[in-house]
């Protein structure tokens, strides 16, 4: 066991969060695991809150205990390994296997969203055929099983906006030309900006439109991506630091530094202002929708 490390806290935290799901999974309280594991429960509370890095032999022996499966617990000593970096960038099907969603879980304890996207409607607002052909073109070899499969978890995803209790705050900001870029049938491109149109009427979903008569805007000089937020404490404080992602070929990038964090807030601020407002936004996209049907 070593001291928290410097750099990106996402490993950390998502390695305390599972650990402590395995062990409410096996109806272990804190004293007792604690006690199995002859520990005090002041380092387990540690573990569990993300506060300190892990050595791989110490991550298998508590999912030795809690019953983990096998592939779990590779995952999870993958995450050991990767909170002794200074930085955070996962790459799919290294340490980490693929099916092991990291953002997955960090989206789901989010309170708050702001999110930026260039290039797709963003995974929690796509409808299933728009989902189905952005992931068949993402995944080109994959068989028809596989797409179905990664389509059904995106659409299980998106029971985080509609949940009766704390759901998400979403701001969104999107560039128009994605809304023109025919994904799918015209038909698929129609009922997508429509369900846009429609989710953005919801009291917790908020999305705006940057025109492109706006021109340059910071969002050109940077890859799409989501600052979550978490909920406060009751002292006021959130439980975690603010986390920004963005996704890509190549990896997953995870930053969580305060300067990370006031870099990317302040790029989503201007565009933010930048936008249209949410009903100007709103009518674009009924518009576009039409266009995209007449198509």
């Amino acid at each position: 066991m070593g001291e928290a490390m410097p750099g990106s806290t996402v490993p950390r935290r998502q390695l305390g969060r599972h650990l402590r799901e395995l062990r409410t999974d096996a109806r272990l309280t804190l004293r007792l695991a604690a006690r199995k594991l002859e520990w005090s429960e002041a380092k387990m509370w540690r573990i569990e809150s993300g506060l300190t890095s892990m050595r791989s032999h110490d991550v298998q022996t508590m999912c030795g205990i809690y019953g983990a499966p096998e592939e779990t617990t590779k995952a999870l000593v993958g995450l050991a390994r990767e909170s002794k970096a200074r930085g955070w960038w996962h790459a799919f099907g290294d340490t980490i296997p693929e099916g092991f969603d990291v953002f997955s879980s960090l989206e789901g304890a989010a309170s708050q969203m702001s999110i930026y996207r260039g290039d797709v409607v963003p995974g929690l607002l796509q409808t299933e055929e728009y989902a189905r052909a952005i992931i068949r073109a993402a995944h080109s070899d994959a068989d028809e099983e596989e797409i179905q499969r990664r389509v059904r978890l995106r659409m299980a995803r998106q029971r985080l906006v509609t949940r009766v209790t704390a759901p998400p705050w979403l701001r969104v900001v999107l560039d128009e030309a994605l809304l023109h870029r025919p994904i799918g049938a015209g038909t698929v491109m129609a009922r997508q900006l429509r369900h846009l149109a429609e989710v953005s009427t919801r009291d917790n979903v908020a999305i705006r439109v940057i025109p492109t008569k706006a021109g340059a805007h910071r969002g050109l000089l940077s890859r799409s991506f989501t600052i979550l937020r978490f909920p406060q404490g009751g002292d006021g404080k959130e439980t975690e630091p603010p986390t920004v992602y963005a996704d890509g070929d190549t990896g997953d990038l995870y930053l969580d530094r305060p300067h990370e964090i006031a870099q990317y807030d302040a790029a989503f601020t201007d565009m933010w202002d930048t936008s249209l407002s949410e009903e100007a936004s709103r009518s674009l996209l009924t518009e576009l929708a039409e266009t995209h049907e007449q198509g």
